[in-house]
């Protein structure tokens, strides 16, 4: 797979500490700076993954955020979460030369060998001047992995790929343009379709953790913007928009 340079206008920005790559996105856009932009930083301090939980900031890994201004409604961007997804883990590929290795789970994980690799957190709101300004938040285990997760992971290193992350953040700043040109020209579907070709758990079962209830059925599908078709043994299909998920047999 050939790996190109970010487009012309995408510009990469190291920081050496930072607390949240996303933080600084954020700050940023409410300044009027409307990317795209690529903050990754040397050491994160208090990075930050889905439903608020703690990013254990490793040295050596990477910790970037994507700054981009998009004429779309929130709900649209968000399925650049799958888009992310195949940019990290194309990179990944790019590394490990074994991409049935690679795994995405739904909604916001990397796995390597089923292990978790690399975590993704989307964030957008008003732009100033006018559109939405989206972070897309990649946090990476290139060097090494934490211990003290709820799920056991993994680093690239630990599978003997070598990937520094400049490296890492250039390639993904490049893949992750093509992604979302794609996307601006065709919609969410080729990037459904190869976001579903690598699905961890796809026709197997699972659970389903959500505020109120638990829900326990086959990962059947993905609907048309994202959500989790779960098919109940009852016959019922539920649709999962948000919510954590579980797959026991992986």
């Amino acid at each position: 797979m050939p790996i190109d340079a970010p487009s012309l206008n995408t510009r990469i920005e190291w920081l050496e500490e930072t607390t949240s790559t996303n933080a600084i996105a954020a700050e940023r856009a409410g300044q009027g700076e409307r990317g795209p932009l690529w903050i990754g930083t040397r050491r994160q301090s208090a990075g930050r993954g889905r439903r608020g939980r703690a990013w254990t900031g490793l040295d050596g890994n990477l910790f970037a955020t994507g700054l981009y201004t998009l004429n779309t409604t929130p709900a649209a961007a968000a399925e650049l979460s799958f888009a992310t997804a195949i940019a990290v883990a194309q990179v990944c590929d790019s590394a490990l030369r074994d991409p049935v290795a690679i795994k995405v789970k739904w909604p916001n994980d990397i796995l390597l060998n089923g292990r978790k690799l690399a975590g993704i957190l989307l964030e957008s709101g008003k732009a100033p001047g006018g559109g939405l300004w989206l972070a897309v938040g990649v946090g990476l285990n290139l060097k090494s992995a934490p211990q003290d997760v709820e799920r056991a992971a993994t680093s690239l290193a630990e599978a003997g790929a070598t990937l520094d992350r400049e490296t890492a953040l250039q390639r993904l700043a490049a893949i992750f343009d093509r992604q979302l040109a794609d996307w601006r020209r065709h919609g969410f579907g080729p990037i459904r379709d190869r976001w579903l070709a690598r699905a961890a758990g796809l026709g197997e079962r699972c659970v389903a953790q959500l505020d109120r209830e638990r829900i326990e059925g086959i990962f059947g599908d993905l609907g048309p913007d994202g959500a989790l078709r779960l098919d109940l043994a009852s016959g019922e299909r539920r649709y999962i928009s948000a919510g954590d998920v579980f797959f026991p047999d992986l």
